[in-house]
């Protein structure tokens, strides 16, 4: 690596080496040539004069590219795509001829990009299964714990720390559903010719439509696809890049909406992400313990939302059958996106495997709210020892406000329980025994255990229960 020069930051510090190899320029070249050696195979099954010489000299030089020889063709040819039929040749002088023949550039480079689409979406598909898992052990672990509940920011009724768990494990379930469902209608480019007529290859084969349809699913096929893009331009449609990156912008916003609140838990002191024994969390205030994942997250997060933009517009500003502005910026946006995924998904699991929580701050953050929710119960409580409904809560009202007066004003505890004890109309209600906060939470904790048998047991046993790989390097 040199310092000299700019490095991506995705690549250097944050997404894995599994989904960097994905998008390497080894492995995009090297799915060129087999495109290539695909595209030869079919051609020689359906009849073409290509001798099994010519395979065999392409099948010895799939992944041993000479990237200083094709740059220097490049230099001179002014062509990615030739550049790369060149030094390929160069290492197949006897299959020269018959490389890329009938194709059109989009033959390689957008089956080529689908392939990829399809091995990263695998990869962000089984990395956010990890972490739903994830997620989902630490809901039941808590499922129980009661915790105030906000609405607006605002104190609301309690819920559980594992029934708010569940809320973000839905939307990560809603991801992966919309993740699963592109991935399974994912196709191949195929064989289409320079403006998807088929037209060069119609002449290959003397017009027989048969041996050119044959062919389009032959390719397909020995590239792992079992159907292709039914009609074409010259490449394939634009919409699927579309729909791939708002997939993992759903994933980003996701994402960004969980870090969200264990930063704002964490300031509560109630939630904390995993804090290593070295870990430093400012340079200059060394008391502190800031969350600097669930940042990050947040961060990362905004920049995959922000590509959301560009392959809307590349679908929108594209003439007829196709025009090259869309290169440049695929080229930036489509690894980009999932490199930036994977480094969300890889940083949430790591929180996911080892949040800690803080029950007895919970319980008492909560304990200073519970009074002013408990207040209609103990109304109820107070009408049944036979008081008279109004009157009672004219009392609870004065009492609520003289209480949040000295809490606002004075910054003292709340007070609300022991004014009502200490008033003649509540003596006859058993206050404290209405205080219990497991009495608040309603079916929190059964909706946990069902939601996990329902959504999230059936995804552990489709994914497997693999350990996390935390590649969590900086």
């Amino acid at each position: 690596m040199s310092h000299e020069l700019y490095q991506n930051p995705l690549i250097s510090r944050y997404s894995s080496s599994e989904m960097g190899n994905i998008w390497s320029s080894q492995r995009k070249f090297a799915t060129w040539r087999q495109l290539w050696l695909a595209l030869a195979e079919s051609q020689q099954e359906l009849g073409l004069e290509i001798t099994q010489q010519q395979l065999a000299e392409m099948r010895s030089s799939l992944d041993n590219i000479d990237f200083e020889a094709a740059k220097k063709h490049e230099q001179r040819l002014r062509h990615d795509v030739m550049a790369h039929v060149h030094t390929f040749g160069d290492c197949c002088p006897t299959a020269m001829p018959i490389i890329h023949l009938g194709a059109t550039s989009c033959f390689v480079t957008d089956n080529t990009d689908l392939i990829l689409i399809r091995d990263a979406l695998e990869l962000v598909g089984k990395k956010l299964a990890q972490v739903i898992s994830l997620l989902g052990r630490f809901a039941m672990e808590h499922r129980q714990l009661a915790c105030l509940g906000y609405t607006h920011l605002q104190p609301a009724q309690p819920t559980t720390v594992g029934k708010r768990t569940t809320l973000w494990i839905y939307d990560l379930i809603e991801d992966l559903q919309s993740l699963e469902f592109r991935l399974t209608n994912l196709r191949a480019r195929g064989v289409k010719g320079t403006t998807g007529t088929q037209a060069s290859f119609l002449k290959l084969f003397d017009g027989d439509h048969d041996k050119v349809k044959q062919l389009d699913r032959l390719v397909s096929e020995k590239t792992g696809f079992q159907t292709q893009y039914p009609v074409t331009g010259q490449t394939y449609p634009r919409k699927i890049d579309v729909h791939v990156v708002d997939v993992l912008s759903g994933i980003a916003q996701t994402a960004h909406k969980i870090a969200t609140d264990i930063r704002l838990l964490a300031n509560r002191k109630e939630l904390e992400e995993p804090f290593e024994t070295h870990q430093i969390g400012s340079s200059a205030m060394a008391y502190k313990r800031n969350p600097m994942r669930s940042e990050r997250i947040c961060s990362l997060a905004r920049f995959v939302i922000s590509l959301q933009s560009s392959p809307a517009n590349t679908l929108a500003t594209q003439w007829m059958e196709r025009t090259l502005d869309d290169s440049a910026n695929r080229r930036l946006v489509l690894p980009q996106t999932f490199l930036a995924t994977d480094a969300i998904l890889i940083l949430l699991g790591n929180i996911a495997s080892g949040m800690v929580v803080y029950p007895k701050v919970i319980q008492k953050n909560l304990m200073a709210e519970l009074p002013f929710m408990a207040s209609e119960n103990i109304m109820m409580a107070a009408v049944a020892a036979g008081g008279d409904r109004q009157q009672i809560h004219e009392r609870i009202r004065q009492h609520s406000q003289d209480a949040a007066a000295e809490v606002k004003t004075e910054g003292k505890e709340n007070d609300l329980i022991e004014r009502l004890s200490a008033d003649p109309a509540f003596a006859n209600v058993a206050i404290e025994e209405l205080l219990d906060p497991a009495t608040f939470v309603g079916r929190a904790p059964e909706q946990v255990d069902e939601f996990m048998a329902e959504w999230v047991n059936p995804i552990q046993a489709r994914y497997g229960s693999q350990p996390f790989s935390q590649e969590l390097r900086v």
